[in-house]
């Protein structure tokens, strides 16, 4: 604090002072009861407790103690002070507040907070247009001198831009900048404080100015001239090729519409604009045809579609460009005469009757032949035919226009020397009528007459129908019974209808209805005509002419079968159908009881007795393993070869069952057939069926001697006690018979053992 006084007192011109001001002090201490003189202090003029202080201040007097100070960072200080007695250390006066003000000097450049800027500004602007305004701040103080006072200047950016030194406003200098040329341009604005005077401090930033586009420039085509190609097979909106206008100008600026100025390009040809607005799309308008006319040329014209007023001086803002189109050969399929064909032909015309011509050619080589046909699908049944040559169409079948009227054809016309060139048409044939159908009546009538009917009343109106085609016998007359012995009377309306009256003299009344014979005819050419009956029955009505009861013949025929007697019916059939059903049932029963099983089983279990044998003897005498199996014995003796002449059937395997004596003549048959057709067993006769001392006794082929009375006698044979059936002992050479009995009348009176290896049965007889 003392240093600081020490400011003051310096400030206030020495040390002087520091006397004049202790008086007055010691006049304070008086006042207090102190002893002492009074002293008293005049009042000086000035403001003893408000300086300045320079800042940044390093001048050789002890004035600060710290750091320098910054007027940007506090711009003042308030300071309380008080003198004291430096013997006692007690206060002179009572404390006083010192003011301090930091003075400003230009230590501080000018800034741009906002910078670097952007701005845009449209091109083709006039001069002074305002682009953009920069602003920077001094931090020094504005209101002293003239450290804060700034000056603005361009330093790069001339001459096309220049700012208002003092409000910073960056502006066009030059009229007429064109984008196309230079889109963007950078400035750098220059502020300098004390009033842009040497000496004082400056600060920069850059302005980036872009240049907006305006619709300023024209579309020009590149070239003057088109050529495209397309091929004469080209559909409608194929596309034939693209046009580009150059436009520079960007966005909506530079979009375009085409459009075809000649009149004979626009037939053929259309153009329209893609999606992006730039582009012509040429595509085909029409089909077009290479033999009739091989190249179009035409105008196309390109416009903005979005025109500036302001620029127009700088147009037109459209161009013109010639477009030629060369179309290419193709092959082709033959082309038909007519886009679709109608013809007629009458009904029931005899097969091969002409109905009409197709024709076709080929464009690329009219000399070139064609085949014609019908495709399949379209006359499925075969009604028509056509000439492959000259394609001439004629009926294959008489034609019925009541079955059908119209028939569509699709006719396949193909070149010869090209089979994949082929070309469809459709042919509709129409049948036209004939009056080949009498007439008859619409419906079957079936009505009744009251017994108290008065003459002349009305009982029936029926009508005709002819199934001809209206207005060739739509016509129709009715005729009914003639004489006076007519029971009823037709009268005809004359216009396809008939009333039945009741004649002067009413109908005798019978059980039976009456049945009254119409004719009709039709005015055709020629004339046809039919006979009708419509029944009547005479019934017995109310009073108010509702029947009563009538016949039981007219309440049959009106009503027809009753519910009961359906039932009944059928009833009847399902007895019928079940006796049937059980009847084959028990037919196939007792078919599968007599079937026989398997060969190897019944060869040695089908006949069966209790006479005693040889022994191992008679096993030996006779070769038996051609009956177990035929096809593992000895080879046969020379003779007839096995049979070949049927096809072996395939048998079922059964369980064997002894056969009774009542079925040995069906098992006899059935076996017989078996053997008959079964080419693998052994022959009938071999030399285990007749031995030499019987030679003639047997004939060579067994079917020829084997009669249906050795089935029967063999047959009650079997039926006869063992006693009584003669039974003979077996011989003792090798080349004896087996046991045998003897059949009565049967076989020659030798002794024959007689085998059928297929049947497994050996028979003998004597």
């Amino acid at each position: 604090m003392w240093g600081l006084v020490r400011l003051l007192l310096a400030w206030l011109g020495g040390w002087g002072c520091m006397g004049r001001l202790a008086a007055p002090a010691r006049a304070w201490a008086g006042s207090r009861g102190h002893p002492g003189p009074a002293l008293l202090r005049t009042r000086r003029s000035w403001v003893w407790n408000q300086f300045f202080v320079i800042e940044e201040y390093a001048g050789p007097e002890p004035v600060l103690i710290g750091k320098s100070l910054d007027r940007e960072e506090k711009a003042q200080y308030v300071l309380l002070a008080q003198a004291v007695d430096r013997a006692s250390n007690r206060p002179l006066e009572p404390p006083s507040e010192f003011i301090i003000k930091v003075q400003d000097i230009n230590d501080n450049p000018p800034i741009f907070p906002l910078g670097p800027y952007h701005a845009t500004v449209p091109e083709m602007s006039n001069v002074g247009t305002s682009v953009i305004q920069v602003t920077a701040h001094d931090a020094d103080d504005p209101s002293y001198g003239n450290s804060a006072k700034l000056v603005y200047t361009v330093l790069d950016g001339l001459p096309f831009f220049s700012v208002d030194p003092q409000t910073g406003v960056v502006r066009t200098a030059i009229p007429n900048m064109d984008r196309e040329t230079q889109e963007e341009f950078l400035v750098v604005i220059q502020a300098k404080d004390m009033g842009g005077h040497m000496g004082g401090l400056s600060g920069s930033t850059t302005v980036t100015v872009t240049l907006s586009d305006v619709n300023d420039n024209p579309p020009k085509f590149p070239q003057s001239l088109y050529q495209f190609s397309v091929v004469e097979t080209a559909g409608p909106g194929t596309l034939v090729g693209r046009l580009r206008a150059q436009d520079p100008d960007l966005g909506d600026n530079a979009l375009m519409a085409y459009s075809i100025l000649d009149g004979e390009g626009s037939e053929a040809f259309s153009i329209s604009t893609d999606s992006q607005g730039r582009d012509g799309l040429l595509t085909v308008r029409k089909p077009l045809d290479f033999e009739s006319r091989r190249s179009y040329s035409f105008r196309v014209e390109a416009t903005n579609t979005l025109i500036d007023p302001a620029y127009l001086r700088r147009g037109p803002f459209k161009d013109v460009a010639s477009v030629r189109v060369a179309v290419q050969d193709a092959p082709e399929p033959p082309a038909f005469t007519q886009a679709a064909y109608h013809l007629t032909v009458p009904e029931n015309k005899a097969p091969g009757t002409l109905v009409g011509q197709i024709s076709a050619a080929d464009l690329d080589s009219p000399a070139s032949p064609i085949r014609y046909s019908i495709l399949p699908h379209s006359d499925p049944e075969r009604c028509f035919s056509i000439q492959p040559e000259e394609g001439t169409i004629h009926t294959a079948a008489p034609l019925d226009r009541e079955a059908r009227v119209w028939h569509n054809l699709t006719v396949l016309a193909t070149e010869l020397d090209s089979s994949a060139q082929a070309s469809r048409v459709q042919v509709a044939i129409q049948t036209l009528d004939e009056n080949d159908n009498a007439p008859q009546l619409a419906e079957p009538y079936d009505t009744f007459v009251c017994d108290s009917a008065a003459p002349g009343q009305l009982i029936q109106v029926i009508r005709a129908l002819d199934r001809d085609e209206v207005g060739n016998s739509s016509h129709v007359s009715f005729q009914g019974p003639l004489g006076p012995d007519a029971n009823f009377t037709v009268q005809d309306n004359r216009d396809g209808s008939a009333s039945l009256l009741l004649p002067s003299r009413p109908a005798p009344p019978r059980h039976a209805p009456y049945l009254v014979p119409i004719e009709l005819w039709d005015w055709g050419q020629p004339a046809l005509s039919s006979t009708a009956t419509v029944t009547i029955s005479v019934c017995r009505c109310q009073p108010d002419g509702s029947v009563a009861s009538c016949w039981p013949e007219a309440h049959l025929s009106a009503a027809g079968l009753s519910t009961g007697a359906l039932l009944a019916i059928i009833t009847c059939v399902g007895a019928l159908l079940a006796l049937v059903v059980l009847f084959v049932a028990l037919r196939r029963q007792k078919q599968e009881a007599l079937m026989v099983l398997e060969e190897e089983d019944v060869r040695e279990n089908i006949i069966t007795y209790d006479d005693e044998g040889g022994g191992e003897e008679d096993t030996e005498a006779f070769d038996i393993t051609a009956l177990q199996n035929p096809d593992g014995a000895a080879p046969p003796a020379p003779g007839p070869p096995a049979r070949r002449d049927v096809l072996p059937r395939a048998r079922v395997s059964r369980q064997p069952r002894p056969p009774g004596p009542a079925d040995v003549a069906q098992l006899l048959a059935l076996r017989l057939r078996e053997a008959d057709e079964d080419p693998g067993v052994p022959p009938e006769t071999s030399s285990h069926c007749c031995p030499p001392s019987c030679r003639g006794c047997c004939a060579p082929d067994l079917p020829a001697w084997f009669h249906p009375s050795l089935m029967a006698s063999a047959s009650s044979w079997l039926h006869w006690p063992p006693a009584e059936r003669g039974n003979q002992p077996a011989s003792q050479g090798k080349s004896s018979s087996l046991p045998c009995g003897r059949l009565p009348g049967a076989l020659p009176s030798c002794q024959l053992p007689l085998g059928i290896p297929a049947l497994g049965i050996v028979l003998c007889a004597s």
